[in-house]
């Protein structure tokens, strides 16, 4: 009998592990050109069957085009990614069809990149389907950024996205 509980035991822990990692073991990845940048945190990307693919990038959330910063990030995501040869690393589909994804370019996470220069916020809603490794990466670069005032964090009181979208909803 107690064989058979440590079979369940080890199966059930087995599960759970799966369960932990399975939002990350199914992530797929593709080379591409950049050829826009929408806004600090959207880009659209050429694949190499000329398919254009709309990304937008995980675990961060920049400002909107129309408030304050967002053409700053815009800008920024710009200088980093347009015309260039990326890697798209996506794991999901958002509502609006876009690819959740992280962008790596001239091996640097051009997503990271973004909160170390105080131009977005580190999108803590969607923290848990980063590794621990990642989101300790991102929160410290969001961290960094507000202790020295860069970029956003220059401003008096930040608004988050998340909240002028929201007010912005409500005002029409």
């Amino acid at each position: 009998m107690q064989l058979r509980n440590k079979r369940w035991l080890s199966l059930l822990v087995a599960l759970g592990l799966l369960q932990g990692i399975s939002r990350f073991a199914w992530a797929d990845s593709y080379e591409a050109r950049v050829v826009r940048v929408t806004d600090g945190d959207t880009i659209v990307v050429l694949d190499d069957k000329q398919t254009q693919h709309r990304i937008r990038l995980a675990a961060i959330d920049a400002p909107e085009r129309k408030q304050a910063f967002g053409q700053v990030s815009r800008q920024h995501l710009a200088q980093l990614v347009l015309k260039k040869r990326v890697t798209v690393v996506w794991t999901n589909v958002d509502r609006y069809q876009r690819q959740i994804g992280k962008i790596i370019v001239d091996g640097q996470d051009a997503n990271l990149a973004q909160v170390q220069a105080g131009l977005a916020w580190h999108y803590k809603r969607y923290a848990k389907e980063q590794p621990e490794e990642k989101r300790t990466a991102y929160a410290d670069a969001e961290t960094d950024a507000r202790r020295n005032d860069l970029g956003l964090w220059r401003d008096a009181t930040p608004v988050p996205p998340w909240e002028f979208r929201r007010s912005a909803k409500q005002r029409r």
